[in-house]
């Protein structure tokens, strides 16, 4: 038998704490804290993500129908609702959100050899936003509409596994084309982003950097043609052409040519307008970059579906986006130990199996390998014959 450490404690074990005690003293997250520290916050919450926990009295019951159990899981302090409430309140949203970022620049390098359904050596991002919905009355911070509220999950995601390299969380009113500006464009990257993301300042603004974009012109954006390429029709390109903007003050924002692509589905017969920077890739892999954005709205139907970042257990701006934060961590941490287990198992599938074994002392790869080669526990021999 087993009698190591618990299996909650094994993928804790994966996380950088000495990242997460320097950004605890950082931004003073202990700071005449007695009883419940800001490790015991993150480790509770961590829980809640991981186990599927639907309300602070839900954490709070489970850790403590276990009390056995609770310091081998890390926790050190009194968990109660109103400690667990208290933390997220007043414990500043920043600690967990740099040390979400430092796991995924930890992510990123494990993953950073993964291939691409394309052929390119280039790093590919994929820009989007998703808006949760909130109640206007509890969360009278996030306004979006005269009698709505909701926030925005900004997102870069790495499609090479699929890791975020980038995340701001704002209010509802923010518009997507804002995000641009916080971004630090990386020199030879393509990013992929619909037409939302479509402002020519901002777009030359990448150009200037050395990076490519691949996007969707609006309707309203006016072209002339300065070149045509010739096209095979036969999988379904219309035209690939070298254009140059003609209203004025769009022209003054990105002064040099573009690359536009027509090209219609055949599986939908829409006819869709593609527009880049990149001059050499051949236009059905500039349309198959644009098909690779629905990774991140997958992803966004993925972490909702699968981490609370749907209700949350408070209703101040910090609870919340202390919340969203901590989720995220939990989901790049994952990633981790998949990567360094060299695991096959979907993500999914793995945090299925967390959810229901935190408290079993079984090795992690054990336990994730037998899912994955489940053993037939019956024998032929042993079935009743029934004719």
């Amino acid at each position: 038998m087993y009698a190591g450490k618990l299996v909650f404690a094994q993928v804790m074990e994966f996380a950088s704490w000495h990242t997460f005690r320097r950004l605890v003293s950082k931004y003073r997250g202990d700071f005449n804290v007695r009883s419940f520290s800001c490790l015991d916050q993150f480790l509770c919450m961590a829980f809640a993500q991981l186990t599927y926990r639907e309300s602070l009295r839900d954490i709070e019951v489970c850790l403590t129908s276990q009390p056995g159990k609770c310091y081998h899981l890390g926790l050190r302090g009194n968990v109660t609702r109103s400690n667990l409430a208290d933390a997220n309140e007043r414990r500043d949203w920043r600690i967990h959100c740099a040390y979400a970022q430092a796991l995924i620049r930890i992510a990123r390098r494990l993953y950073a050899k993964e291939p691409l359904a394309l052929e390119l050596d280039n790093t590919v991002y994929a820009l989007d936003s998703t808006t949760i919905n909130l109640c206007l009355s509890l969360f009278p911070w996030a306004r979006y509409r005269p009698a709505e509220a909701a926030i925005k999950l900004h997102t870069l995601l790495d499609l090479r596994g699929a890791i975020p390299s980038f995340i701001h969380i704002s209010d509802g009113t923010l518009h997507d084309i804002n995000v641009l500006d916080l971004l630090i464009p990386e020199a030879g990257a393509f990013y992929v982003m619909d037409r939302a993301y479509v402002g020519f300042a901002r777009l030359y603004r990448l150009h200037r950097a050395g990076s490519f974009f691949v996007t969707r012109p609006r309707a309203n954006a006016r072209f002339r043609r300065l070149y045509s390429l010739p096209v095979d029709r036969s999988a379904g390109l219309i035209c690939d052409q070298h254009v140059e903007l003609t209203i004025a003050h769009s022209q003054q924002r990105y002064p040099e040519r573009l690359r536009r692509i027509r090209f219609k589905d055949p599986d939908t017969g829409k006819t869709l307008v593609f527009l880049t920077n990149h001059f050499e890739l051949p236009a059905l892999t500039v349309c198959a970059l644009y098909k690779s954005r629905w990774q991140v709205e997958l992803f966004f139907k993925w972490i909702k579906q699968h981490l609370r970042i749907k209700r949350f257990f408070g209703t101040s701006e910090n609870a919340v986006k202390s919340q969203v934060w901590i989720a995220v961590a939990v989901y790049v941490l994952v990633a981790i130990v998949r990567k360094r287990l060299q695991l096959d198992l979907s993500l999914h599938a793995m945090l299925q199996i967390l959810s229901v074994t935190p408290f079993e002392k079984v090795p992690l790869f054990q336990l994730f390998s037998e899912t994955a080669h489940p053993q037939n526990m019956l024998s032929p021999d042993n079935q009743l014959i029934l004719i």
